[in-house]
């Protein structure tokens, strides 16, 4: 048999697909265990997202659609960058593919060659070292710590930075820590990046409809247009919008970067399903009160799954300012033994320890770089996340 290719190896599994396909299996066995893993809204699309998605079926708008994006759901899309996000761009400088990891790779692609530097704090979404390993770019990880709330600091960006630094991934509101960037804090990172011309910044905005400070924060590429000119502004509809197996993302950028990524993504995503691409012009240009409704909902889950934690012996959290995580701390519980006498050396023994004496399926945190967290989705009903609360309460209090 031939080999595969060699960059094949250095590629890890989605740890989050591969947490969840535990909990189904346990599910399919007879277990009863409460799933708090992937990353997917538990609401439904909206209904009239969905009927339009089904007429455009219906109306046979199932052929090839133009690549990049159909022109009216561009059109759409440069209407919700100036309204929401203050930026200008027009839909020539707009791209829509299948999700954002087909974006986040033709950026990748696009915009540095085998062998430069990509730039990701830490901890990351699990996809983004891959991403750029598959690129044949070199990750540099950068730890973001907990005293500073898990964002990046500018010394920290500015010590990373080499003659091979080619791009920042930068991820507001963060997934795993629900750490959102406010307009100061992005500032820093300005200032860093303004005395390096070279460098790409690629933001990573898909939760910007469930954030809970005060002020809704900025995007990046608004700040100084010093930098516009080499920012790439990445969202999708999965979230906000409930529409994660739909795959639908869009990247807005400077005219040159975005044609290098639809030549790179011609080649490999194509285009997204027309039929998708109606619903999602559906969303935008219909009333969109859920979003605000559902970011209030989400807000409640927080606070609740927070203050369980806060109170549970050897596990501590900060607060999340967006998404839909908890990013657990749970250096307390170290050295301890589960009621079947294991002994807790890491994050992975915790989360291990938590299905098979509690049923709960919780991320660890060493496939998001950075250990000994875990990972708790609240995006589930609040008696589901009561019951949760109440079963990783009792696991903890049995560890001796």
């Amino acid at each position: 048999m031939a080999a595969v290719a060699q960059r094949t190896f250095c590629l890890a599994a989605s740890a989050t697909m591969n947490m969840t396909l535990m909990a189904q299996r346990l599910r399919a066995e007879g277990r009863d265990v409460i799933g708090l893993v992937g990353g997917e809204p538990d609401y439904d699309t909206p209904d009239n997202i969905k009927e339009a998605g089904i007429a455009a079926i219906r109306d046979n708008i199932t052929r090839y659609p133009p690549g990049g994006g159909m022109m009216d759901l561009r059109k759409a899309l440069s209407q919700k960058f100036r309204d929401d996000n203050k930026l200008g761009y027009p839909p020539e400088q707009i791209l829509v593919l299948a999700g954002t990891k087909p974006l986040l790779t033709a950026a990748a692609l696009a915009l540095a060659d085998p062998g430069d530097e990509i730039i990701i704090p830490v901890p990351f979404w699990v996809s983004y070292p891959n991403i750029a390993l598959m690129a044949g770019c070199k990750p540099v990880l950068v730890n973001c710590p907990a005293s500073n709330g898990f964002k990046l600091r500018p010394q920290d960006l500015e010590a990373a930075i080499t003659p091979r630094t080619r791009l920042l991934f930068l991820n507001s509101p963060n997934n795993p820590t629900g750490a959102v960037y406010s307009e100061a804090d992005q500032r820093g990172l300005l200032d860093a990046l303004l005395r390096h011309p070279d460098v790409w910044v690629v933001t990573d905005e898909i939760y910007e409809d469930i954030c809970f400070t005060e002020k809704r924060p900025v995007s990046f590429a608004t700040l100084d247009p010093r930098i516009a000119d080499r920012v790439i502004t990445i969202n999708g509809f999965s979230k906000g919008y409930a529409m994660a197996g739909w795959r639908l993302g869009f990247a807005g950028g400077p005219r040159e970067a975005i044609r290098a990524m639809a030549r790179v993504s011609g080649h490999i995503a194509g285009s997204a399903a027309g039929f998708t691409q109606v619903a999602a012009l559906k969303a935008l240009t219909d009333e969109r009160a859920y979003l605000r409704q559902r970011e209030a909902a989400y807000r409640q889950r927080r606070d609740l799954v927070v203050t369980a934690i806060n109170q549970m012996p050897g596990l501590s959290t900060q607060v999340p300012d967006g998404a839909f995580f908890v990013w657990g701390d749970c250096s307390g519980v170290l050295g301890r033994r589960t009621p079947d006498g294991k002994t807790i050396g890491g994050d992975e023994d915790f989360v291990t320890g938590a299905i098979e004496h509690a049923g709960i399926v919780l991320m660890p945190g060493s496939p998001f770089g950075m250990s000994p967290y875990f990972r708790l989705c609240y995006s589930a009903p609040i008696p589901t996340l009561e019951r949760a609360m109440e079963r990783l309460r009792g696991y903890c209090n049995r560890l001796s």
